[in-house]
């Protein structure tokens, strides 16, 4: 593929390989079928609500960002290599816990295996965003090799899934339909992809103009689209030029979790400084965590009382939903069917109280309070209108009434 020229003659061509690339590359990631039972991994239980996975090189400084962040003791030491096993940590940041995970360094070549990195890459992709932490004295090569590495494996940092949709089906042969003009893939180019994951019955949509590789991953199914923010540690080493390049570069931040004690603060406006505690800018790293985790705290109300503002409701559009429906599946399964309405105060209700359904959004501190509705009567209507008395059916069965005194 690096020796073939990209045009128009090749194009039927370079695409066929990258689909088998892409298909060898799934086999060889899948474990053998004669394999014993497995081994011992890195996993451990979910804790808190939300997950967050600390991925680089080794002796990028992970493990004192862990000790710093939430107080759990990482061992840090002058050589690579210095944690070997996953070691978890709580962050408690906005009434909330959040898991961050301290994983061991990996190497380039970690999706083939090497150094363990398989292992350490199926942790990262359970967790719901990704903190990447650079060296700001090293080279920027760093990045493109923990990319790649993490796109071997299936794992597509801070995009989108692509708009196409794509059905399998038993008969027809293959549909193939576009809703806008494409410039990247043509319906030949389409079959011929097909065809080499033995794909002959199908339905292919195309809703956005996607490219080659956008196709593959959505035939493939087993990719994860996660968000990703580049941390740039160590830059109290680097010169002021470098510090506010990295910090202006989309998706990323800098920080120092050993800042040498110093008089003179550094004079950019896209750091925080804690001097007394010999740290840079670690509030504005938990800050873009939180707005990359799009999590959304929602208080209760009970009726006639005060709100609760001590424990919230925590909510996420990747674990559920942030709709009036999953809070009441957050709270109990059997809830929604006894809901009459909700009233809600917030940034998401247009004045206050607003009467709102099971599918109304909800948004960060909003106040919830839910009305149920009240257990009917056996006989349906009120007063004279009321169908059914409690009088017993048989006239013998009713208690006479003591005769009337004159």
């Amino acid at each position: 593929m690096a020796r073939t020229q990209k045009n128009k003659a090749t194009e039927y061509h370079l695409g066929q390989l990258k689909a088998k690339i892409a298909k060898l590359r799934t086999q060889l990631l899948e474990p053998p079928k004669g394999s014993s039972g497995a081994g011992e991994g890195f996993e451990v239980t979910k804790y808190g609500h939300g997950r967050v996975a600390l991925i680089g090189f080794p002796s990028v400084g992970k493990s004192t960002l862990l000790t710093m962040l939430t107080g759990t003791h990482s061992e840090a030491a002058s050589y690579e290599f210095t944690t070997l096993t996953c070691i978890p940590g709580i962050i408690h940041y906005n009434d909330t816990k959040i898991q961050l995970l301290d994983l061991p360094g990996i190497i380039e070549g970690a999706s083939e295996g090497k150094g363990r990195g398989r292992q350490v890459i199926a942790v990262s992709k359970s967790s719901d965003i990704v903190l990447m932490v650079l060296d700001a004295s090293k080279s920027e090569g760093h990045r493109q090799i923990l990319t790649r590495e993490l796109e071997a494996v299936g794992l597509r940092l801070n995009k989108r899934p692509p708009q196409i949709y794509f059905k399998k089906k038993k008969t027809g042969g293959i549909s193939f339909n576009s809703t806008l003009h494409l410039t990247h893939i043509d319906e030949k180019l389409c079959y011929q992809i097909l065809h080499e994951y033995k794909i002959h019955n199908a339905e292919v949509l195309f809703r956005e103009d996607a490219t080659v590789d956008d196709l593959i991953d959505v035939i493939e199914g087993n990719r994860k689209y996660m968000k990703c923010i580049y941390v740039y540690n160590k830059i109290d080493v680097v010169g002021i030029d470098d510090v506010d390049r990295l910090s202006r570069q989309p998706n990323s931040i800098v920080i120092s979790c050993n800042l040498k004690k110093s008089s003179n603060p550094l004079p950019c406006l896209h750091i925080n400084i804690a001097i007394e505690f010999g740290q840079l800018n670690l509030d504005r790293l938990l800050a873009k965590m939180w707005e990359a985790m799009g999590l959304v705290r929602v208080y209760t109300k009970p009726q006639g009382q005060q709100p609760d503002f001590a424990e919230p409701v925590v909510l996420s559009a990747d674990r559920g939903g942030c709709t009036v429906e999953d809070f009441c599946n957050h709270i109990h399964r059997s809830l929604v069917k006894d809901v009459k309405y909700v009233l809600v105060w917030g940034t998401s209700a247009r004045h206050y109280p607003q009467h709102c359904g099971l599918s109304h959004p909800l948004q960060d501190e909003d106040v919830v309070q839910i009305v149920k509705k009240k257990e009917r009567e056996d006989g349906g209507g009120k007063g004279r209108f009321k169908s059914h008395s409690n009088a017993p059916v048989r006239i013998s069965d009713r208690e006479k009434k003591a005769p009337l005194k004159t």
